[in-house]
């Protein structure tokens, strides 16, 4: 029963900092993803060094933020007119033009048993935590060109509901596995409600939203999809290094990546769903 109390308060609490950042301004929702960014790549690192690889923890942070604050930059506006947004656009693509060759130059100092694998992990955090991230900085404007939150409000809620259904459903109906490999809990009855509890959630933000239907409906099964998938690569990275969570910054819950799993996935692919149909 502690357990069940402290993971509540800490979920009711999780909810209300990202749903208030993301409602409040483009700044607070900035400042969240880019918490997230930075926490969850300290988390991806943790989990690669456990299984005795040694990613460049502090260039691959670095590259994972100038990536994210380039682009909320150039959404934002926040450089001014075209002329004073040049100067930092051109600074951060020289930046990470010149990721891999800095990369390559301090593996020869660091000596390590495998420096393919070193750069190939903090490369991979790059593209596993920060892109998607910095992709979600798209989502409020995608097909608008201005700031509305509840584009992203509503990706959250499906997200959330996914979860929700899944594990209701699973509970109560659970008997054929998913992915016993990876998640023996899983089950297809669970994977199939969760996607029924998203689609009921894509109808009411058509509704809230005064969009089309069938637009967040299809947003709805991308997310949900590629959101379970989401859960179960991270499964696979945590199982690689032998833990049960990814962190403890959670209490209850886990860590960053164990709550943000699924829109890690999913954000690229609603991101890009949203570039077709709107």
């Amino acid at each position: 029963m502690k357990n069940l109390a402290v993971r509540t308060l800490s979920g009711i609490v999780l909810a209300a900092v990202v749903l208030g950042a993301v409602a409040w301004s483009p700044w607070s929702f900035g400042a969240l993803l880019l918490l997230l960014l930075v926490g969850g790549m300290h988390e991806f690192y943790a989990l690669a060094e456990a299984r005795g690889d040694r990613p460049q923890r502090l260039i691959g942070m670095v590259t994972g933020a100038v990536l994210f604050a380039v682009n909320f930059a150039f959404l934002s506006g926040s450089a001014g007119a075209a002329g004073g947004l040049r100067p930092l656009l051109a600074a951060g693509m020289a930046f990470l033009l010149l990721l891999l060759p800095l990369m390559l130059v301090c593996e020869l100092y660091r000596r390590g048993e495998n420096p393919a694998a070193n750069v190939g992990v903090t490369l991979l955090g790059i593209c596993y935590v920060a892109l998607p991230l910095t992709l979600m900085a798209y989502i409020p404007f995608v097909g608008r060109y201005v700031w509305n939150p509840w584009t992203m409000l509503f990706f959250v809620f499906i997200i959330w509901a996914n979860d929700v259904f899944a594990y209701l459903v699973g509970m109560a109906f659970g008997r054929h596995r998913l992915f016993e490999r990876l998640s023996p809990k899983k089950s297809w009855e669970g994977f199939f409600g969760g996607v029924a509890g998203a689609l009921v959630m894509g109808y009411v933000a058509s509704r809230c939203m005064g969009e089309a239907w069938w637009v967040w409906i299809g947003l709805a099964l991308v997310a949900a999809v590629t959101g379970v998938l989401g859960d179960l690569v991270e499964s696979m990275f945590k199982r690689a290094a032998g833990v049960k969570d990814s962190g403890t910054i959670i209490p209850g819950h886990g860590g960053i990546l164990d709550r943000f799993d699924a829109m890690l996935l999913a954000a690229p692919f609603v991101v890009v769903y949203l570039w077709f149909v709107l």
